[in-house]
């Protein structure tokens, strides 16, 4: 059996790696001003999105361990970005919601996210950056199925 030198330019593994890396430094510079961080923009934008969610939707939802999310939303809920509140049905389980500083930086991160994405993107057809875009969905749903 031949064995296939491994080569970082064309591994799909290293290639994301790098350019998460990449985009979680372009964004971070970008989102600073605002008071947010690459750990809280993707719980951010989970709860722009669909606000009252509990802990457990976010941990589902965004693929981090419960503990990273629990460090997390106490981080956020210092900062005055969250509050919790006792779930409707449900005493003992709480909800995340937005507070008004935190729903107030949702134009203005978008505005962010959306540059560094133009930017990654440039010399791009339309088509490409569709393409591109679902390549990544079908690459995600694949190792999230793992």
């Amino acid at each position: 059996m031949t064995q296939t030198k491994f080569s970082r330019a064309h591994s799909e593994g290293y290639q994301v790696n790098h350019m998460a890396r990449l985009f979680i430094r372009a964004i971070q510079d970008r989102i600073k001003p605002l008071g947010l961080s690459t750990g809280t923009f993707p719980v951010m934008l989970a709860l722009w999105e669909k606000e009252g969610q509990t802990q457990r939707e976010l941990v589902r939802e965004l693929g981090v361990e419960q503990a990273t999310m629990a460090n997390t939303l106490s981080r956020m809920e210092r900062d005055g970005l969250v509050i919790r509140r006792a779930h409707e049905a449900d005493a003992r389980v709480q909800t995340v919601w937005l507070t008004e500083r935190a729903r107030g930086l949702r134009d203005p991160a978008i505005k962010e996210a959306t540059e560094v994405n133009d930017l990654a993107t440039q010399g791009m057809s339309d088509q490409e950056r569709a393409d591109f875009t679902a390549l990544m969905a079908k690459v995600v749903a694949n190792l999230s199925e793992t």
